[in-house]
């Protein structure tokens, strides 16, 4: 997939599986978009864990780029969880989030899981507009389950798609 960055310079990027040398950089990606982040200590343990899988978004060509999108799933039971995704700011809104998004639909088709959850921020207008886009619906919420820098607290909406609907 290309991506336009600036005016002249075009970057392409690959979606492969996460790998523990990664955590470093999933913990700082994690920052840009969390106020309470993970550590990489939080994201090692996590990857060890045989239910859990992920993949990252990497400058093509670079041998040992860092990550610049990820996504972090559990599958146990049949069923499936987001458990975190995010992108870094410079490169939102260009399509990465829905590539990570469309790895974890094609493993888990491939691992005829029956549904994956998600939790979204009520206020996260592109992640719920790409989620919908995703066929995912609204099957809860959360109230008061995120807070902000400021303090605020949101609702988180649980969000469920079946692996056998269709994408929108």
């Amino acid at each position: 997939m290309a991506l336009s960055i600036g005016r002249f310079r075009r970057r392409t990027f690959i979606i492969r599986p996460l790998e523990r040398d990664d955590c470093d950089a999933l913990a700082a990606l994690h920052e840009e978009s969390f106020a309470r982040p993970w550590s990489d200590d939080e994201f090692a343990a996590l990857i060890a864990q045989e239910t859990v899988f992920g993949f990252a978004a990497v400058e093509e060509g670079r041998a040992r780029a860092k990550p610049q999108g990820f996504v972090l799933a559990r599958l146990a039971a049949g069923e499936a969880e987001i458990l975190t995704i995010a992108v870094s700011r410079a490169l939102r809104r260009r399509g990465l989030g829905y590539d990570l998004m469309d790895a974890v639909l094609r493993h888990l088709h491939a691992e005829r899981a029956e549904a994956l959850f998600l939790e979204v921020d009520e206020t996260n207008i592109g992640a719920i507009a790409l989620y919908r886009r995703l066929g995912f619906q609204q099957v809860g919420s959360r109230p008061d389950y995120y807070r902000d820098e400021a303090a605020r607290r949101t609702s988180a909406l649980i969000m469920r798609r079946g692996m056998h609907e269709r994408q929108a």
